[in-house]
């Protein structure tokens, strides 16, 4: 008799452990963390892609940008990181950030459906930036972001 409850409460327990193992890889795709950016006098909440998962995935597949106002990519390093429009359903602007200082802007960059991987444009920056925010098309210039505009976290 108490082989077969030990028995049920390894399947109780295996069943609980799966079960919170496929809801925590659920939430952790579609709860993307948010960061409150300051931009001259404007505060902006953005998504932040900071996992590489989130990083290749981006903007990619969404109608709009949800209820954030951008998209905000750490880096790992300073680099000339390059933007593709993968799988993009909507225009954005690109700015692209070094030390919380605006290094490059590409405005108004727009979708390229049905092209493949391989044959998606590569946007690059002029300088080397270790962080890149993506926002709906037209708001880089309506928030007014020049290169050398300071963008940092509010707060």
């Amino acid at each position: 008799m108490a082989l077969n409850d030990i028995r049920k409460s390894t399947k109780v327990i295996f069943i609980l452990f799966f079960v919170s193992f496929v809801f925590l890889q659920m939430y952790n795709k579609l709860y993307w963390p948010t960061a409150d950016l300051q931009i001259g006098s404007r505060i902006i909440t953005v998504e932040v892609a900071g996992t590489l998962y989130r990083q290749q995935k981006g903007l990619g597949g969404r109608d709009d940008i949800n209820s954030t106002e951008g998209m905000l990519f750490p880096l790992d390093m300073a680099a000339r990181h390059p933007v593709v429009m993968r799988d993009m359903r909507f225009s954005i602007d690109v700015v692209w950030i070094r030390e919380g200082v605006v290094v490059d802007i590409a405005p108004e960059l727009q979708p390229e459906p049905g092209v493949g991987e391989g044959q998606l444009t590569r946007y690059y920056p002029r300088a080397e930036a270790n962080a890149i925010l993506e926002l709906p098309a037209g708001k880089a210039e309506e928030y007014g972001i020049k290169i050398g505009d300071r963008i940092e976290q509010a707060g």
